[in-house]
């Protein structure tokens, strides 16, 4: 017989988008499956919080050029408890339960047999593509969600479900972006707009990274980095390339100027360069670290400059890690010599894989890692994508069941 909470009801709240490029629909009848409609290897999560992420507004939009399963619940990241589990499922050590205080993250589900998962490249797996939450299969925008015992991430007791929520898509996408650096204790790294969200943390699938923005990233590569031994070089990033006129108006979108360095440094960053003071980047990041350059450099930026910039400044043997997906074809213009003579390494990093996850969780749950969110109702969830989609949202937006 399935694992079952009996108090599981037969409706509850849920956020559904009916069409592209309308509001969702919030609903308090919405279906919620049954312990004996669960497949073998299925789980039922009964949510705490949910993040907003900008990729879900893309997918609200239509701004990708693959497109989501319709009608959809949106939402990739959530913390909840298991509250049944279908008949069948595997059992034993390792195996969730009921009772069991879990994350979803956007890869709801890999097949953990294919060379690509074989080789800790779970994100590349086919299963993967066909099941990520939000986006091909139903997400977290909803008090209940159906996930997969072997993919659901259990939360560490340390940490709280609202500060867990953020690290199953920024934190994780950037701790692995580091991980993937070839750095050691020491070394320096730089990290292209660390002034805005995803910089103050540290795509996921390959379609998941085309946002035009990262602002719930840069503030946590800056602490991850931190707490993996790194010198972290700041570098306010450069206007944003947007094909929407107002966002290029806004702003909140320049990482730079006297408090933007503040929050970098305060967050741990041993040394800040602003775009808008310098004259020489190559220079002035060359000053920042020894003299040579970083060792490496995360960008996490939608536009192609700051990929061609850190080829420039990187010192011999550097490390690239793209993290960011800029729209159309951007290209990256380096000269083949510059590249062979420097040793340099290139390479994408995205989202990570169930280890990296569990990393990601225990770093953030030694208090080495802290995300900025606010927590909003999910009846106001049109309201928080109004407000994404003009830029006055500032950290993340957690919807609270």
């Amino acid at each position: 017989m399935p694992s079952a909470d009996l108090s599981i009801p037969k409706t509850a709240k849920a956020a559904v988008l009916a069409s592209f490029n309308t509001k969702y629909t919030i609903v308090s009848n919405h279906p919620v499956p049954q312990p004996s409609e669960l497949q073998p290897g299925q789980c039922l999560i009964k949510l705490e919080y949910s993040g907003v992420c900008h990729s879900d507004l893309h997918i609200m939009k239509e701004d990708w050029e693959n497109k989501a399963v319709l009608p959809l619940i949106g939402g990739h990241e959530g913390v909840g408890r298991v509250v049944a589990i279908g008949e069948h499922s595997e059992e034993g050590m390792g195996v969730v339960k009921v009772g069991d205080r879990v994350g979803l993250k956007w890869i709801a589900d890999a097949c953990l047999k294919c060379e690509m998962c074989r080789t800790g490249y779970e994100s590349r797996c086919p299963t993967s593509f066909a099941r990520a939450h939000g986006f091909s299969v139903p997400g977290t925008f909803a008090e209940y969600a159906v996930s997969y015992t072997k993919y659901v991430t259990p939360i560490p007791d340390e940490l709280d479900s609202a500060a867990a929520t953020p690290i199953l898509c920024a934190g994780l996408t950037v701790y692995k972006a580091l991980k993937q650096s070839r750095t050691k204790i020491g070394d320096w790294v730089a990290i292209s707009g660390a002034g805005g969200g995803l910089g103050h943390l540290g795509m996921p699938h390959i379609l998941h990274f085309m946002k035009e923005t990262n602002h719930d990233y840069e503030h946590v590569a800056v602490q991850y980095a931190v707490a993996m031994g790194l010198r972290v070089l700041a570098i306010g990033k450069l206007p944003l390339l947007s094909r929407y006129k107002y966002l290029r108006s806004l702003k909140m979108f320049e990482d730079t100027g006297d408090a933007k360095k503040a929050l970098a440094l305060s967050l741990g960053a041993s040394a800040w360069v602003d775009y808008k003071e310098s004259t020489d980047l190559t220079k002035d990041v060359h000053a920042a670290t020894d003299g040579l350059g970083p060792h490496a450099a995360v960008i996490a930026a939608g536009d192609a400059r700051p990929f061609n910039q850190a080829l420039m400044y990187l010192r011999a043997t550097g490390t690239l890690v793209a993290v960011g997906m800029p729209a159309g074809n951007a290209l990256l213009n380096a000269p083949v010599p510059l590249l062979i003579l420097k040793c340099l390494t290139g390479l994408g990093s995205a989202i990570g894989n169930r280890q990296d996850i569990n990393e990601a969780l225990q770093i953030a749950a030694r208090g080495k890692v802290k995300c900025q969110y606010q927590v909003r109702d999910l009846s106001e969830l049109n309201e928080i994508f109004d407000e994404m989609d003009a830029g006055t949202i500032a950290g993340r937006v957690l919807l609270k069941f």
